[in-house]
């Protein structure tokens, strides 16, 4: 009998539950990274190395190889079509092509392996009323911790971004 409450209790830890602690630590991710994006405003097109690695802390490892792997394949091109406009233009990491000039985190879920955070966005110009928005963050617990693993565009305006970050990052590797 006790050993099969120590079973229950060691696959109930493998499992994870998901504490208060859970998504403390996915809300700091998700502020770090964008702690990180507000000093790049307004941040256009892929970031170059020098960009990714002040985001890395708060990358997955799969999105920084993605978004390494899609730079590269920006300056490809860029080398071979010197009069073309890049593959990707303005702002990858929001909805909105001149991205968001104010954040806020809000509600954090986590789930085994991944979670989940809401970001409030807008993008104010002096005189205008603000565009606001909801995008979402997705992450993953790696073995350094929580990383910001994708972003989904929660923009509803004809011309912004659509789907996730990483599929307009697979359209570029699509693109070689």
């Amino acid at each position: 009998m006790r050993r099969m409450i120590a079973l229950a209790l060691a696959l109930a830890a493998f499992a994870g539950p998901v504490l208060a602690d859970d998504t403390a630590a996915l809300r700091g991710a998700a502020e770090g990274f964008y702690g990180v994006y507000q000093t790049f405003h307004p941040s256009h097109g892929i970031p170059d190395a020098a960009g990714r690695a002040r985001y890395r802390p708060f990358l997955s490892p799969r999105l920084d190889a993605l978004l390494g792997d899609a730079g590269d394949a920006e300056t490809r091109f860029a080398a071979t079509n010197e009069d073309a406009p890049p593959l990707v233009e303005g702002d990858i990491f929001s909805s909105l092509f001149e991205g968001a000039t104010q954040v806020t985190v809000g509600a954090c879920t986590a789930t085994g392996p991944t979670g989940r955070c809401t970001a409030s966005l807008s993008y104010a110009t002096p005189g205008q009323k603000p565009t606001q928005w909801t995008d979402t963050v997705y992450l993953s617990n790696t073995p350094e911790g929580w990383r910001v693993d994708d972003i989904g565009y929660g923009g509803t305006w004809d011309f912004g971004n659509k789907g996730r970050l990483s599929q307009t990052l697979g359209q570029v590797l699509h693109f070689q």
